[in-house]
Formats: C-alpha cells, structure tokens, sequence
C-alpha cells in the first residue's frame, strides 16, 4: 500500500494498469501498488493523457469540469475572473470547476454581422485582431458597404465590425464636404486657332452616394471630364477678340451645362471660375503692340485736342485786341513789363526822336 494526498488546489485521477478507476478531491488516500494517481492542478487547463471521451464516462469527473466544445466555424472568447483570456478555436476543451471562475462566450464567425454580446474594447483588442475587420466612417462622410460584391446597406458615420471570414466586404466611403477639383494646363484653340492655356477650378458637393457609387464608376473622373468638355466647348465656339468681350459668361455657360450632369453622377455643383488665361508667346506680344499703338493713339487725341483748346483761346484773344485798341496797349505794356523784369540796365542813345517813339509807347498816344 502506499499513501497519496490530494492537496486543496488538486485532483487526482487513478488508473490501474492503464484503466481509469476514480476521480480523489482533496484528502489523503490508500492505494494498491498496481494503482497509479495522476495529480491535476486545478488553476490550469484540464489536458489529460487519455481520450477525454473515456475519462467523461464518470459521472463525478464530468461534473468537476467546465466541457467547452468549439464548432469549426465559431470561436469561444474565454474569461477568467472577468477578463478575457483567450480565444479558443475548433476542438474540445476542459477546465476545473470551483478555484477559477471561467466564462464562455461563444461567437459564430460564418457570417459578418456581430450578434454576440461583445464589447467594443474587446473587439478591437489584441486578441480578436485576427478574426474582426473594422471600419470607421467619419462624420463627414457616407459609406456604401458591398458584401460579395453585392450592394448590403448605406453606412452612416459610425464605427463598425464585422467578423473576418471568407465572405468578402469593401466599405466605399464618399466625403460629403464641399470639395474642389483643379482643370489646370487646359490647351484649348478658339474658332480662330488662338492657342490659349486655361487654368480653372470647380466646386462640387456628393448628396446623392448610392448614384456616386454604385450607379456610376469614378464619378469624379466623369465630373472632371464635364467641366474639361463644357469649357472646350464654349472656347472653340468665339474668336480669340469674341472671347475677352464674353469672357464673363462663362461660368454660368460652365455651370448651366454641367448641372444635368452631376446630378445623374449624384452631384451638385456648387462653383466654377477661370483662375488664368495664359497667351502664346507671340499672341501675346502683338496683344502688346496692339495696347501700346492704342494707348498711343488716346495721347495723340488728347494732344490734338488741347492743341485745338489752345488755338481756339488764341484766336478769341485775338479778336478781342482787334476790337479793343486800349486792350491791345495793355497787353503791349504787359509785354514791356514782362521784358523790363529781365534787363537790369537801358543805355538809349539818339536823339529826340527815340525819347518821342518811347513816351508814345508808354502813354498810348498816337
């Protein structure tokens, strides 16, 4: 005989030449010498040598145990005290009753949608990371989600998971905010052949996701192409002379022709605008001469035109002396003034004559 004890924390099973016999909880036991214990700690997973489908057959046994049995297409989250511990995968599984408090949650990962009570920490922690897909929709944005290629559902901003399987998801988000495209670089010729480069800007708002996404493909391509095709059209359609005069009317023209458009792409526009009109080299150094030879032509008008006030006062000056013979010897002593502040000195020499000739300049007689 020999003694063995079970402390508080164990279980033993025995066997007999190989059979099992009986489970033995805490105490301390007699066995034969052909008998053989195997102690167990019950802190710890129950993993025994023998089939457990044998061992199962003892009725006290199989109520000391917490069986779990994973199917192949579901997962087990395992709690201890409260805390997740472990994710455990297709296969059976046994663990003590009694020191260690054990909770299972078992989750069914053929489908995508997440019915078990999961929380979200638990979902996006370390230990699912290999079995849940997660997606997040701002609150600026909308989100179609497609499952087997097949349109599921609009998404609204949120966070959500799926689990991840053989089933296929795409989450197509679209930004809902007013967005701006650039046409820069535009080579376009007017009716004329003028080569001009345009660079132009749009503004457009996505209100409709289900026609952006799923009724149309790249619809800011397709968006892109309207406006680049309506502003062709409206430059080839005027002369390069045409075009400065209606330059104006092209953003409504632009937006007018746009407008149908976007809405089947599931768009409104919301803008347009031409940011520069680049000229050739050689356009634009005649549309230089051109400037220059008119800003010439309004000088010399404004001088002919002064010239013309000029004469015009002349001439009334004129007439006014012939009909006023005391005016005109006014203006000869002005004149005579005008002289006498720039000479400092007057040496006369003559006779009477001279001295007569002054004093009828100066006293007006005749």
């Amino acid at each position: 005989m020999k003694r063995v004890t079970i402390n508080a924390y164990q279980m033993g099973l025995v066997f007999k030449n190989g059979v099992y016999q009986r489970l033995l909880r805490e105490g301390k036991y007699w066995l034969s010498f052909t008998e053989k214990v195997e102690i167990y700690d019950r802190t710890k997973p129950f993993t025994p040598a023998l089939e457990l489908n044998l061992l199962l057959k003892d009725e006290q046994l199989k109520d000391a145990l917490h069986l779990v049995e994973v199917k192949d297409n579901d997962i087990v989250l395992q709690y201890v005290n409260g805390l997740l511990n472990q994710v455990l995968t297709a296969g059976r599984y046994a663990y003590w009753k009694g020191i260690v408090n054990y909770d299972f949650v078992t989750a069914d990962t053929s489908k995508i949608g997440i019915t078990e009570n999961i929380d979200r920490a638990t979902l996006t922690g370390r230990l699912l990371a290999g079995y849940v897909r997660t997606a997040n929709v701002e609150a600026y944005e909308k989100a179609v989600l497609f499952v087997d290629g097949k349109y599921d559902r609009t998404l609204e901003s949120g966070f959500y998971c799926w689990w991840k399987n053989n089933i296929i998801i795409y989450v197509g988000k679209v930004d809902m905010r007013l967005q701006q495209a650039e046409l820069n670089g535009q080579e376009i010729l007017t009716r004329d052949k003028a080569s001009l480069r345009i660079n132009a800007w749009a503004r457009y708002q996505v209100v409709d996701i289900e026609k952006a996404l799923l009724q149309n493909k790249e619809f800011e391509r397709q968006l892109y192409v309207a406006f680049q095709l309506a502003l062709r059209e409206y430059i080839t359609g005027l002369n390069f002379d045409e075009l400065l005069e209606k330059k104006d009317a092209i953003v409504p023209y632009i937006l007018e022709k746009v407008a149908q458009e976007a809405e089947t792409l599931g768009v409104k526009v919301a803008g347009f605008g031409i940011r520069d009109i680049i000229l050739p080299g050689d356009v634009k150094e005649i549309m230089n001469q051109v400037l220059v030879a008119e800003k010439k032509a309004q000088a010399n008008i404004i001088l002919r035109r002064e010239e013309t006030a000029s004469t015009r006062s002349l001439l009334n000056t004129a007439k006014l002396l012939e009909d006023n013979p005391m005016l005109y010897k006014l203006k000869e002593l002005e004149y005579v003034e005008k002289i006498a502040e720039k000479v400092s000195t007057i040496s006369v020499n003559g006779n009477g004559v001279l001295i007569d000739q002054l004093r009828q300049i100066f006293s007006g007689e005749k």
